[in-house]
C-alpha cells in the first residue's frame, strides 16, 4: 500500500472521487456537494486557515485508490481548551482494517509532528455544524445536508485503533402535525396570549437585524463549553449570509419580550432530499435539477439547525411557544423535522428537545485518541 499526499489536481480529484466507490450500492447515501468540500480546503474561503493547518492523503493499492484521510490542527481551539489536540476527518476506506490503520497512522504521525497530544475524529476543519462525527446507531437513514455518513464497519476501525468516544451526538426527529403534551401546550398557550411576548419570522431584507438578535441570544443562552465561544458580530452576519440562498422565512422564528430578543429557532429545508438528484455537483445542470425539484415540492422535511432561549426565560414554555408558532405556518408545507445533533454533554438542551416530543433518530459520536497510552482519558465535560 502506498500513501500519497494530495498535492496536485490528480490526487485531489482521487480524494473527491473515492466515496463513489465506497457507497455505490448504498441507496441512503447522498454525496456531499463538491463545491462545499472544496471550500473546506481552500485557504481563501475557510477562515480556519488563519489559525490552523491541514494535510490530506490518499491510499493506493496496486494503483487503485482504496482510502483517504485529512488531518488538521486548530491553534485557536487548542489555546482556549488548554490542550493540544489535532483532528482527522473526511475518512473513507474500503472494508480493510490494515488500510484503515495505515490512514490513521499517517494522520497521527502528522499531528505528532505538529506537537499534538491527541487527535479527534472524524471532525471538520471548520465549524461543527457540518462534516462532524461518526454514525454509531441507525445506519438506515439518509444524511441531512452536510452531515457525515458512513458504513457500520467504520465504527470497528476507530474503536479497534484506540479511539474512545469523547461525546455522543444525538439527532432528533418528530412530525410537524404532532401536538405538544398537554402540560407544555398549556404553558405555550399562556405565553402566546401574553401581549409582552411577540414572535417574528426572519426577513431576507433585514438580515442584519436578525443576525444581531441571534447573536444576542446565542451569547447569553448557548452552551458554556470548551467547544463553543462567544459569537462576534461579523460571524453572526456570515452565518445569515451563508444560509440566505436556501432559507425559508417560515422556518426561522424569533421571540421577543418587551422588544428584547429572548429566543430563536433556526431551521432550513432539508435540501439533501433534492441534492440526492444532483449527483454531488451544483454545476449548471445540477442547478437546473435543484430548481426543478424545489418547484415540485420534493423537499418535505426541514431540519432544526439551532435553538436558543435566554437563561432568564428558560423553563417557562417559550420553547413550545416558538415551535407552535412555526407549526402554524408550516403545517401542510412540510411533514417532519430532523433536529441537528446535540452533544450528550448538554443534557439541558436535550431535555428541551424531548419536551417538544422529539425522539432520537440517530446517534453519532466524536472520538478522541490520546497518543500517550498512559495519559488519562476524560470525556467532554457536562454542562451544568
Amino acid at each position: 500500500m502506498l500513501i500519497r499526499e494530495v498535492r496536485d489536481a490528480k490526487t485531489e480529484q482521487a480524494f473527491y472521487d473515492l466515496p463513489k466507490k465506497i457507497y455505490k450500492n448504498d441507496p441512503n447515501w447522498v454525496p456531499h456537494l463538491i463545491q462545499d468540500l472544496r471550500k473546506v480546503f481552500d485557504p481563501k474561503k475557510n477562515k480556519f486557515f488563519r489559525h490552523g493547518k491541514i494535510q490530506r492523503w490518499i491510499l493506493e493499492r496496486d494503483g487503485e485508490v482504496i482510502g483517504r484521510i485529512a488531518a488538521f490542527i486548530d491553534e485557536k481551539k487548542n489555546k482556549k481548551a488548554g490542550q493540544n489536540i489535532g483532528g482527522c476527518g473526511f475518512f473513507e476506506c474500503i472494508d480493510d482494517k490494515e488500510a484503515a490503520f495505515k490512514l490513521f497512522d499517517t494522520a497521527k504521525a502528522w499531528c505528532e509532528e505538529q506537537g499534538m497530544e491527541g487527535m479527534d475524529g472524524p471532525v471538520n476543519f471548520g465549524e461543527k455544524d457540518k462534516f462532524w462525527g461518526l454514525i454509531i446507531e441507525n445506519f438506515e437513514y439518509p444524511p441531512y445536508y452536510n452531515q457525515n455518513y458512513n458504513p457500520e464497519y467504520y465504527v470497528k476501525f476507530f474503536e479497534e485503533y484506540g479511539f474512545k468516544i469523547y461525546y455522543k451526538q444525538l439527532i432528533f426527529y418528530r412530525t410537524v402535525k404532532e401536538g405538544l403534551k398537554d402540560v407544555h401546550l398549556e404553558k405555550s398557550a399562556r405565553i402566546r396570549r401574553d401581549p409582552k411576548y411577540t414572535f417574528s419570522t426572519i426577513s431576507k431584507n433585514n438580515l442584519e437585524k436578525y443576525a444581531e438578535d441571534f447573536r444576542t441570544i446565542y451569547n447569553r443562552a448557548w452552551v458554556k463549553h470548551e467547544a463553543f465561544s462567544g459569537m462576534e458580530k461579523r460571524q453572526a452576519m456570515a452565518i445569515m449570509k451563508t444560509i440566505k440562498p436556501i432559507l425559508d422565512e417560515d422556518l426561522i422564528y424569533f421571540a421577543y419580550y418587551d422588544g428584547r430578543p429572548v429566543g430563536f429557532f433556526i431551521a432550513l429545508p432539508e435540501i439533501n432530499q433534492i441534492f440526492k438528484y444532483v449527483n454531488g455537483n451544483l454545476n449548471w445542470w445540477g442547478k437546473l435539477k435543484f430548481l426543478y425539484h424545489k418547484w415540485r415540492g420534493t423537499c418535505t422535511t426541514f431540519f432544526g439547525l439551532a435553538f436558543g432561549i435566554d437563561p432568564d426565560f428558560q423553563g417557562k414554555g417559550l420553547e413550545g411557544a416558538i415551535f407552535e408558532e412555526c407549526k402554524d405556518k408550516v403545517t401542510g408545507k412540510y411533514e417532519d423535522v430532523v433536529i441537528t445533533w446535540i452533544g450528550d454533554f448538554n443534557p439541558k438542551m436535550i431535555h428541551v428537545i424531548e419536551t417538544l416530543g422529539a425522539k432520537v433518530l440517530r446517534t453519532m459520536a466524536t472520538y478522541r485518541i490520546l497518543f500517550d497510552p498512559e495519559a488519562k482519558f476524560e470525556k467532554a465535560k457536562t454542562i451544568a
